[in-house]
């Protein structure tokens, strides 16, 4: 991460850890100190969303020490936050959880979007337009200031400044402010901001003045505070802007209908025009003249049609918003002059496209007698070549049978690639031969040679991967100490980071891979492992790596972790109840055995309190 990026984290993360805090401190909630460590527990997500969205989440783990309790808070949140209409792509409960800065970040940014600049709206513009066209119409009278975005046209103070005085002028003074000195300027809007107007100060003095680009979204989450606090005094300013809009919408109506028909006009002249030409085409019966009348009509579709479908879309455009305009504001809809409406460009277009493929037929007709015979020898060698694949590509879906019959099958096929490579290299010849008599289409042919190539290769890497999945699912046979869920678990692990599909793993992929299962090592330790399978497997081949996992999932529970499991799961008590299972997603059927082999007493509140000490005492020796 570059230094740039780095510190426009960081002014993010204080921002909107400050900005949550005032959610969180208006219902008497300590303040957090690091979006990272506070939130990855869930307990202050939920919290927050309880708050904006003014609503109680439910029962929730309020002292979660598992990662899974952790989980399933982060889950209510987010399950919440999704139910408000708001889309958060990219970001699951293990990014919270594991501190995820960059998506953390990104969430946070979608909760300010929806709860502080979603209803923001001037002009017809919403969100940051919206904002931003406010902060413009307010700072216009202020010479200094030019605010262009949330970024550097707020570095000086000055627009703050300009934004206060705007609204309350009895709180600062203007044109005395010395409007070189940016770090005062600044200093001073935050101060009034928070001491007259209620608007917590979001982040420092020098996250503004000394940045090259100060970060864009603190300083937008900071400016719709502004907005908020005096959109009430923006109201007086509503009814005369309702009538320069009513204003301003018959104007622009009324330009968009001369638009369009005069450029619907036109359109139609041209199409006319062009049609009138194609009806007088004479050929001489030349090849040079039928390839000269190729080129002008390649050159009309490339050029003029492709500005007319642009134009026609972009009148269609035009026409509708037209409409929706006037049905926005209920006026009367909009009728073309005659010959000008949609329908007739539809059928003046139609027309075009007729003319058109009769005009493409005789051109293509002169061409085809003198390269046929070219086109027919390369389909011959193409569609044969691709029946002949074909029946490789049958074979290979349908084998079947033992796995070591599996195997002498698919080398069989292997056999077969180096004529197949023979014959494309003919097939190649025949599209040159036909490429230099500048033949452009085959009619009995769907195929070219970079077609048949492709298939062709994808076909030699679907027998490779099937002769790598076969050798796998033989080693998964034998591994007979492991369950089939582990077996199905493991391998598609394994397939996944074997990126360049070798059937072996990088050290950086089996890293990965391990981690995806959460088995972690520290970076000397990986070293080690890894050097151990190249010096005994030449590789970290799938082998390789699944009898790695067999010796990692052996079952090694002591009876000093068992009862350290069942701690954590009571919350440090000296017994469990029924409900501590259930938090902890413990199967029905397993819970069902610890309530009948547990010793348990009823406390006060006739729940069942069952006694794992004293069971673990009595199960080992």
């Amino acid at each position: 991460m570059d230094s740039l990026e780095a510190r426009s984290r960081d002014v993010q993360e204080r921002t909107f850890c400050k900005w949550l805090n005032t959610k969180l401190e208006s219902q008497g909630y300590q303040p957090m100190t690091s979006l990272v460590k506070d939130l990855s527990d869930g307990v202050r997500l939920i919290q927050l969303m309880e708050i904006m969205g003014d609503v109680s989440l439910g029962r929730y783990n309020k002292n979660p020490r598992m990662r899974i309790q952790k989980a399933e808070n982060v889950n209510r949140a987010l399950e919440f936050i999704n139910s408000r209409g708001v889309k958060l792509t990219n970001i699951g409960p293990e990014d919270i959880i594991d501190g995820n800065l960059k998506l953390i970040l990104g969430m946070i940014w979608t909760l300010v979007l929806r709860f502080t600049i979603a209803d923001i709206s001037e002009e017809g513009l919403s969100a940051k337009e919206g904002l931003l066209l406010w902060c413009q119409r307010k700072t216009a009278p202020y010479k200094e200031v030019d605010v262009q975005d949330f970024s550097t046209s707020w570095s000086d103070g000055l627009a703050l400044c300009a934004l206060i005085h705007c609204h309350r002028p009895d709180l600062l003074d203007y044109d005395k402010l010395d409007k070189a000195n940016r770090h005062e300027n600044t200093r001073l809007a935050f101060q009034v901001a928070a001491e007259h107007l209620g608007i917590p100060q979001l982040f420092e003095v020098e996250d503004l003045c000394d940045s090259n680009r100060p970060d864009e979204r603190s300083v937008m989450t900071y400016v719709a505070s502004f907005f908020h606090a005096f959109s009430t005094m923006d109201q007086a300013q509503t009814v005369s802007r309702r009538v320069e809009k009513f204003a301003e919408l018959m104007q622009s109506v009324w330009v968009s209908r001369n638009d369009y028909e005069r450029r619907v006009r036109a359109l139609l002249h041209a199409l006319e025009g062009t049609q009138a030409g194609w009806a007088t085409i004479r050929f001489e019966g030349t090849y040079a003249d039928a390839m000269n009348h190729s080129a002008q009509f390649s050159t009309y579709k490339q050029t003029v049609k492709r500005n007319w479908v642009t134009e026609k879309q972009d009148l269609a455009t035009l026409f509708s918003n037209v409409q929706t305009k006037l049905r926005t504001y209920g006026l009367r809809e909009y009728v073309p002059s005659p010959g000008l409406a949609p329908a007739d460009l539809d059928s003046a277009w139609a027309s075009l496209l007729s003319s058109e493929a009769k005009t493409s037929k005789a051109i293509n007709a002169q061409i085809r007698e003198i390269k046929d015979s070219l086109r027919r020898a390369f389909a011959n060698l193409a569609n044969g070549f691709e029946r002949r694949l074909n029946v490789i590509s049958t074979e290979l879906a349908n084998i079947g049978g033992p796995l070591e019959d599996q195997q002498e099958h698919i080398h069989a096929l292997e056999t077969r690639i180096p004529e197949l490579t023979d014959s494309l290299k003919g097939v190649a010849e025949a599209e040159a031969a036909c490429n230099n008599a500048n033949i452009d289409e085959n009619d009995y042919t769907v195929f070219t040679c970079e077609d048949l190539r492709f298939e062709f290769e994808l076909v030699i890497q679907n027998i490779s991967k099937k002769i790598s999945f076969l050798d796998n699912q033989i080693v998964s046979r034998n591994m007979t100490n492991l369950t089939p869920a582990q077996l199905e678990q493991f391998e598609s692990t394994f397939r996944y980071f074997d990126k360049d599909e070798t059937n072996t793993l990088s050290l950086f992929e089996m890293s990965a891979a391990l981690a995806s299962l959460g088995i972690v090592y520290p970076d000397e330790d990986l070293d080690i492992i890894y050097d151990e399978l190249l010096e005994g497997y030449g590789a970290v081949t799938f082998e390789a790596f699944i009898n790695l996992l067999v010796n990692i999932t052996e079952d090694q529970t002591t009876p000093e972790q068992l009862r350290d499991a069942f701690r954590v799961l009571a919350n440090d008590e000296p017994f469990v109840t029924e409900l501590d299972l259930r938090l902890a997603q413990v199967p029905a059927h397993s819970i069902d055995y610890l309530k009948e082999a547990i010793p348990s007493k009823e406390n006060e509140a006739g729940e069942l309190e069952y006694d794992y000490e004293t069971w673990l005492d009595q199960v080992f020796a």
